[in-house]
Formats: C-alpha cells, structure tokens, sequence
C-alpha cells in the first residue's frame, strides 16, 4: 500500500489516518483499493503467457465490496462454504469462475453449487467424492472434480497453515489418488476435469511449488497413460508477503517454470492467492487507552484486542506497528508490549515493540488485510470493528461498526421470563 508523511501524520494513498480515525472511529480496518487492483494486476502480469483462471481466495477477506472490486477486474473465486458462495454471487462474481474447496462440505453445500454451475469441485477424499456423486446423480447433473492431492511437501512455513503434509487434514495421498480417479472417471455423473493441491500459506520460497507441481505433473502424466486426460492443474495459493523482512515471492520465476511444462501437456492453470492480494492492503488504526509500566514491563494499553486481530495470539504472528501521529515531547520511545482489553494474557498485538507514543495517540497495525476482520469475534461481548475503503481519494464504509443492539437482537426473542 502506499503509506507516507503527510504532516508528520501517516497517510495512506494521501489520506491522513488520523482523520480516517476521527470520521469513522476506532479500532477500524482500513483497505486500499489501490493497492489491491496493484496485487491483482501482478498476477496476471507476471503469468500473462499462462492466462490462469486467477481465483482470489475469499477466506483472506470476505467484505463484498472488496469481492466486487475484484470480481470488476476478472477475477474468479475460491470457495469454502455456501456462504462464502453467496457472498461472491451478491457481489457480482461468476460461480461459473468459482472453484469450491474444503474438506468438510455439506449436502446443502453441494447442492447450492451444483445449482450456481459451480466452475470445480476440489474434492478431498473418498467420502466426500461419493457423497457429491450420490447428490449430483439425484440433481441429474454432472459435477466437474478436480482431486486435492496431498504432495507431502514441507512449505517451511507455520504449522498450523502448512497444509500438504501427510499428517495434514487435506487432501488424499498420491498413492490413493490414481484408483480413485479410475474409478470416479467411470461415474455418469462425475466429469474428472483437473488436480489440485494447496501446500500452505505465507510461503516465500519458490522450492516447495517446484516440489509439488512437479509431483503433480507425474500423476497427470500417468493418468493420460491410462486414457484421463484433464483439463487443468491447480496449484493453491499461500503465496507469502513481506511483514519483515521476508523475501518477495518470485511470481515471475515461477510463471517460467510452469508456461512449458502446462503446454506439453496442454493443461490451463488455476491459481487461489488470498492473503497476497489483500494483506499489505490493508491496516488496522488503534487507539491508545493506557500506558501502563511496572519494574519490568510497559505495556501500550489500546481499544483493539485479539478478538479484533487474533493473528499475534493465535499464531505469534509479526506485523510492523506505527504510530499515526507525531510523539508529543514530553514521551519517550519505551519497548512495549501492545495489548488489548480482553481479558486472556494471550491477549496482545505485538510484544516488544520501540514505540514513542501517549494515551489518546493512534496506532496503526500494517498489513492487516488479509485474516483481520474474517477472523474477528464478539469475545467478551465487544462489537466488530468497522471496516473502510480507501477509493479514488475517498474513504467510505463498507461495513459499519456492529452496535451493542446488533449483539444481542437474536437472543432477546429468546429471553423468557422467570
């Protein structure tokens, strides 16, 4: 995104944080739309020999109003409920550019993206391949699959988001793979049009792709030996960003790599990038209630907790913190942990951090657009934060804050008296 000094304020795409946080109120999320259409647009440049159905991932960032902007620009969508369906439908998304992965889909599930024409299912195991048969069979409509395979591929990556693992929840073992689609292939109401596989996310290395799709390419080839030939090769996303001091993703080097191998066997491209699109689009400001120091620890007491943002509790994750305002001159840079309300210890944005700040200052949490909102609660009953778009120069709601009533106006028809 673009962020600089406006006044000793930080702007970003020329808008003063600090008035973003006076209009709208804080904590919010703030998304540049910029910014977005840039990331986009460097996945179609850099596999613009390919010309891959680009399927963004909504789980990264679900607002409609960032689903309608990319779906403007071309983009296809990568599903994992049937609300994540409607939510690609309302804002003007095609179901027909729409893979539909996850390894736990319902019959309604099934059945609503059956009915949307869903572009693929990338089914994960054998249960789940009978029961989309079984229902398809029953709507009298052939479904279009693509396997997930499991590559056994390390991404170097945080476990809980390294997902082609044999130990991992996802996909089915290439050893089961090839019988599988054999006997799939032989179902009237099963088309098997492609293979997928997702290795993990906030990947920065090229290697382990190289690793996995040349995994995959082998089992294509063995399945056009044995008379299957698919239509296209799905690679995942969990392309990585910069939060440190990570290296950018060769985008580039690996449409190099795929262009010549997908021609020889005449197979398209999908691709799912997510948290590459929309993480360093957006931030989340903050305000600073408290500070508070004890003989060993200062603490930068803030209205944003973990229910906000739980990526730092739930995963140790690190994102840059800066202050928005100029420090008065009567504070001094101190190491803080940055914590929130709730009441968990494991409740902090950032521990350690050299900040020069005041109570009543703004904070402001980089790259946070990609799994901030999607992941936030009502943890002790705290209202979500709003969320803004940053467009053409204008900044707007597009989601408002959640109201106390808003909490609680399902459970008050429940209330009985004693």
């Amino acid at each position: 995104m673009s962020l600089d000094r406006r006044d000793g304020i930080l702007a970003l795409d020329g808008l003063k944080l600090s008035e973003v946080a006076e209009t709208f109120g804080t904590p919010c999320y703030v998304y540049s739309a910029a910014s977005i259409i840039r990331n986009y647009q460097a996945f179609e440049h850099a596999f613009a020999e390919i010309n891959p159905l680009i399927c963004y991932a909504v789980k990264a960032n679900s607002n409609l109003s960032i689903l309608a902007l990319l779906a403007s620009m071309g983009a296809g969508f990568d599903i994992v409920s049937s609300g994540e369906l409607e939510r690609v439908r309302l804002a003007g998304g095609s179901p027909q550019r729409s893979v539909f992965s996850g390894v736990g889909k319902t019959a309604r599930e099934i059945q609503d993206a059956l009915r949307e024409d869903i572009h693929c299912f990338n089914v994960e195991s054998e249960a789940e391949l009978s029961a989309l048969a079984r229902i398809a069979e029953d709507a009298q409509l052939i479904a279009p699959v693509s396997l997930r395979v499991n590559p056994d591929v390390d991404p170097k990556t945080h476990p809980y988001i390294a997902t082609g693992l044999k130990e991992a929840k996802f996909g089915v073992s290439m050893q089961q793979a090839e019988r599988i689609y054999q006997e799939a292939a032989k179902h009237p109401h099963l088309r098997m049009v492609g293979i997928d596989c997702h290795i993990g996310s906030q990947i920065t290395e090229i290697e382990p792709y190289l690793e996995a799709a040349t995994r995959l390419f082998e089992m294509v080839d063995q399945l056009t030996k044995t008379g299957l030939q698919l239509q296209h090769v799905d690679l995942g996303g969990g392309m990585g960003i910069r939060y440190q001091n990570e290296p950018a993703f060769p985008l580039e080097e690996l449409a190099r790599w795929l262009k010549p191998r997908l021609d020889e066997r005449q197979l398209e491209l999908i691709l799912e990038p997510g948290r590459s699109i929309v993480a360093d689009s957006g931030l989340l400001i903050t305000e600073v209630l408290y500070i508070k120091s004890s003989e060993d620890k200062h603490f930068c007491v803030v209205d944003a907790a973990m229910n906000d943002l739980i990526r730092p509790s739930l995963y140790n994750a690190w994102q840059k913190i800066e202050s928005i305002e100029p420090a008065g001159t009567d504070t001094e840079a101190l190491h803080y942990d940055v914590v929130g309300p709730i009441c968990e210890t494991g409740d902090f944005l950032a521990k350690d951090r050299l900040l020069n700040t005041a109570a009543g200052q703004r904070l402001a949490v980089l790259d946070a657009g990609a799994y901030g909102f999607v992941m936030s609660s009502n943890y002790n009953s705290r209202p979500r934060a709003a969320e803004i778009l940053i467009e053409a120069g204008t900044a707007r709601v597009i989601r408002p804050r959640e109201s106390l009533s808003a909490l609680v106006k399902d459970e008050l028809g429940c209330l009985t008296s004693s």
